[in-house]
């Protein structure tokens, strides 16, 4: 058990790395899932149409982080061997990628938006009012356009921040946002201390605001430390990025960002499927997901701690550390996964009765957190051993491994159950979730073999 098992340094090290994250996801899910029920207080078509924006988001803030994540690969192992102009150049990247993306985003989202949100509604027994939610949706999407900028470039100064090993300040900014968004939420969207009832477009203006606050937190925070994070000096002086980095990035990082965007777009095409079971099926997945991501930010911290621990051991050179670290990381979040799971059990009659909704939905939403729970720890194991893989460098392995997967497996399985089997939703989604099981076993043997131990800086 020495092998799986650190000492009480080891442990220290990782929840120094880990712990942070944790706070910052968890305190942003629980918002969000605060944020969640008050705007499903209002009814089922709002809480609907909120979810489907959402998920277009969804793909956007994924793809971001791709980018960021394939830029990243070096920013941790520059740090690791001691490079601050490489690091600051790629910081350079991350901006002026950053700013294309984000661009491109916009402009899709704003002249496309209510078109991709109408894929996912359904109306199969007549009981759902489509125009509502559609118009709901759009409200919200319109309005949450304008935190994009503020997103991203908090996205490209935290990211660049946990690369060095600082993980607090990123949490602290995320930590006052979501103060935020809270008080903003329950102001905005029910009318209080005298202000306008505003709905989901209340949700939408207090989520807009809270990112501009995290933005301007940790920007300033950075910058009057640029004693500390040498990288930040002289930064904007110029957008000079080396050819032959910008190549490396590119090799290494556009399979990562195809793969982060492939996969955000293949789950939003699995929900669609899903979708064609009626209304009651996206707020019923609404409700699950909104608790599971509550759950799950132990195994997304223990991933971002993998990325940056086992990548600056192996930009210092430090191949068989690097192996044993990370056979301890994984099996430290697949074990702490069990136990979240069956909180998340308990927890699966409960949550559904807090929503404004009814009984189909509410029992729906159940089982589909029992589902969830019982598969945490394979989305452990699945995370841990994909974060294993980039963080040497081995994007186009995980795009095959990630991605590929998904759009060769799930997504044609999700298609024609949702289609022409005549299955129910549950087993639908049971079916699906399963497929995972096939990763874990590629996952194991690409991890086991040691293909990700690689320098890509030195």
């Amino acid at each position: 058990m020495k092998k799986f098992i650190g000492d009480k340094k080891f442990y220290l090290m990782v929840l120094a790395v880990a712990v942070p994250i944790m706070v910052q996801n968890g305190i942003t899910n629980f918002v969000a899932m605060l944020d969640n029920i008050m705007i499903g207080r209002v009814g089922t078509e709002e809480m609907s149409g909120v979810a489907v924006a959402n998920q277009l988001f969804f793909v956007f803030n994924v793809t971001i982080f791709g980018l960021l994540s394939g830029a990243g690969i070096f920013g941790a192992q520059f740090f690791g061997s001691k490079n601050v102009e490489g690091l600051r150049d790629t910081f350079r990247f991350k901006v002026i990628s950053g700013c294309v993306l984000m661009t491109a985003g916009i402009l899709l989202l704003y002249f496309k938006g209510e078109q991709l949100i109408s894929l996912y509604l359904h109306d199969v027994d007549g009981s759902s009012d489509v125009a509502a939610t559609l118009s709901f949706g759009g409200q919200y999407l319109r309005i949450m356009l304008i935190g994009t900028v503020p997103y991203v470039f908090a996205q490209i100064y935290a990211s660049t921040l946990r690369e060095t090993g600082e993980t607090v300040a990123p949490m602290r900014a995320g930590v006052a946002a979501v103060v935020t968004n809270t008080a903003l939420n329950y102001v905005l969207i029910f009318g209080r201390f005298g202000a306008p009832c505003l709905g989901v477009s209340g949700a939408a203006i207090a989520t807009v605001v809270s990112r501009f606050v995290e933005c301007g937190i940790i920007i300033l925070w950075t910058h009057r430390r640029a004693d500390q994070f040498l990288f930040i000096r002289n930064v904007y002086r110029n957008f000079r990025v080396p050819g032959s980095l910008v190549i490396k990035i590119m090799q290494k990082g556009s399979p990562l960002m195809v793969n982060e965007l492939l996969w955000s777009a293949g789950m939003a095409i699995m929900t669609q499927c899903y979708s064609t079971y009626g209304l009651v099926v996206i707020a019923g997945l609404n409700i699950s997901s909104t608790i599971s991501n509550v759950c799950n930010i132990v195994w997304l911290a223990m991933g971002n701690a993998i990325a940056i621990i086992i990548g600056q051991l192996l930009g210092a050179g430090k191949m068989e550390e690097a192996r044993d670290t990370d056979r301890k990381l994984i099996f430290f979040s697949v074990s702490s996964c069990f136990l979240i799971g069956g909180i998340l059990l308990a927890l699966a009659p409960v949550f559904p009765q807090i929503y404004n909704t009814s009984d189909e939905v509410r029992a729906l939403a159940t089982r589909l957190i029992i589902v969830g729970a019982c598969f945490m720890p394979v989305q452990a194991f699945l995370h841990g051993a994909y974060f294993t893989l980039r963080s040497g460098g081995q994007t186009v392995i995980t795009f095959l491994f990630d991605s590929c997967f998904l759009w060769a497996c799930s997504i044609p399985a999700a298609f024609c159950l949702s289609r022409y089997s005549g299955l129910p939703i549950l087993m639908t989604y049971l079916f699906c979730q399963s497929l995972d099981i096939i990763k874990c076993v590629i996952g194991f043997i690409l991890v086991k073999k040691g293909v990700w131990l690689r320098n890509i800086v030195g």
